[in-house]
């Protein structure tokens, strides 16, 4: 199938989300040309605002494949992907995404994620919106991740 074909199912899953009262949001999740999940935006009835349709589609195809990685998959959404959600591709290990709607397409309706985008660019020390500190706290016990090593090795 192509790229367009699957463009439009997105399309067509984000059309029937705002039937439903939803955002106009749709992703369909492919691997070796066949569609493994599909998501729609879910904030309106979950009230989670990380029910985003890519993420969805992200954690249907964990489920279908049985794996965190999703190398070699790829998403082809309704609207450009926010920073959480393409951070959740390059954890995953999606090669490609493409996307219908852009940033611009979405600013005249409160639908683009252009600012957090900018804000993210930005150094985490000189962000605005969003104070990030480290404090490496070691409480007495074993470490963290040193437990984690021994358990991957067990």
């Amino acid at each position: 199938m192509s790229a367009e074909r699957f463009l439009c199912e997105a399309i067509d899953l984000a059309r029937d989300n705002v039937r439903r009262g939803g955002r106009p949001f749709g992703a369909v999740l492919v691997k070796d040309g066949r569609t493994i999940a599909t998501g729609v935006n879910e904030i309106a009835v979950t009230g989670d605002p990380t029910t985003h349709a890519e993420l969805q589609a992200i954690r249907a195809a964990s489920r279908v494949l049985g794996s965190p990685r999703l190398d070699g998959c790829v998403i082809y959404a309704s609207g450009h992907p926010c920073p959480m959600c393409l951070a959740a591709m390059h954890l995953t290990g999606i090669t490609e995404v493409t996307y219908a709607y852009s940033n611009e397409d979405g600013v005249p309706y409160g639908l683009s994620t252009a600012a957090i985008y900018e804000e993210m660019a930005r150094p985490v020390a000189k962000q605005i919106a969003l104070k990030v500190a480290y404090m490496p706290v070691r409480p007495e016990g074993e470490d963290i991740y040193e437990m984690w090593r021994k358990a991957q090795h067990a």
